[in-house]
């Protein structure tokens, strides 16, 4: 184990149960949702299954350490506007003012709180499935892009852009 991967900390988001109906009775399996983060820009998302609710929570921890994405934080918040989509789930994600808080229902806030946003507005405007809503999360973390890159992908420098 790294020192980076120490500090990671983890939260269980969502715990389901699946029941397949067989000849002899019922199987129960279950599903985790983990996310991982370090708060200080780096989060992932892990999804795992098993017959024991433990193991189902380790597979989802190891996997989530393995998807791993860096999420520019500045001051506090994110940099711009931005709509992450995945499946049916649309979430909006704005900047807000410090002392805000996390503005965010669900399944959303522990991903923001373990990134390391202090203010935030999220409004999740489609699908409110845990899982959906993560990675419309995680796709939104994405498409955030800092000053510097704009800057950098237009040849100028950042006081071009900001003007």
């Amino acid at each position: 184990m790294s020192t980076a991967e120490n500090q990671l900390v983890d939260k269980v988001v969502h715990i389901g149960r699946v029941t397949k109906v067989v000849k002899g009775g019922r199987i129960f399996r279950f599903t985790a949702i983990v996310v991982v983060g370090d708060y200080n820009g780096r989060v992932g998302i892990g999804h795992g299954k098993a017959r024991e609710v433990p193991d189902a929570i380790r597979k989802a921890l190891e996997m989530a350490k393995k998807n791993i994405v860096e999420v520019p934080v500045s001051k506090g918040t994110i940099p711009h506007k931005v709509i992450g989509k995945f499946g049916a789930a649309e979430l909006v994600m704005k900047p807000a003012a410090p002392g805000t808080g996390i503005i965010a229902g669900g399944a959303a806030r522990p991903l923001f709180e373990l990134a390391g946003v202090q203010n935030i507005l999220a409004k999740s405007t489609r699908s409110r499935n845990p899982h959906n809503v993560l990675y419309a999360v995680m796709d939104g973390f994405k498409k955030i892009r800092t000053v510097s890159e704009i800057a950098s992908a237009r040849g100028k420098t950042i006081q071009e852009v900001i003007r």
